[in-house]
């Protein structure tokens, strides 16, 4: 018996993937649990326009992501922070400040979890590196600046 699986069944495929298991095993269990359906001719069709859709849309994302690295690739964000006379600053510099400052100097709506700083915090002033994750394949670097108040 062939099915179209609906959703990710662990040890015999992921959502859309058309398998061919045991007819008790898909008539008993993966068709009643909503984890499968038949592979009829009209349910192939759909499948292949769902797949073909979501190529689309992922080709769309990709191209936006590109778009994106290349505008990050030359950007230097300048970050103020209060800091004592020895250049260590009072608090860090995080993943958050960095996203805002991104938002208000270059107008770009990051969000903050996407935003990966080298070591865990910036305590001195400097200048640092911070790695964001565009697409789920593509990354870029910036660098940004910690300067005193």
């Amino acid at each position: 018996m062939k099915v179209i699986l609906k959703e990710d069944v662990q040890g015999l495929g992921y959502t859309n993937d058309l398998v061919s298991v045991k007819n008790g095993y898909g008539r008993n269990f993966l068709i009643p649990q909503g984890l499968a359906i038949l592979a009829t001719e009209p349910n192939k069709k759909v499948r292949d326009e769902d797949l073909k859709q979501k190529a689309y849309k992922e080709d769309k994302i990709r191209k936006e992501a590109e778009t994106l690295l290349k505008a990050l690739q030359d950007v230097t964000v300048k970050i103020g922070a209060k800091a004592g006379t020895s250049g260590k600053i009072f608090g860090s510099v995080n993943a958050l400040q960095i996203a805002e400052a991104l938002k208000a100097q270059f107008k770009f709506d990051i969000d903050r979890k996407k935003i990966i700083v080298d070591g865990d915090s910036i305590k001195e002033i400097g200048t640092y590196k911070a790695t964001i994750k565009i697409h789920k394949e593509i990354t870029a670097e910036i660098n940004f600046e910690v300067i005193a108040e």
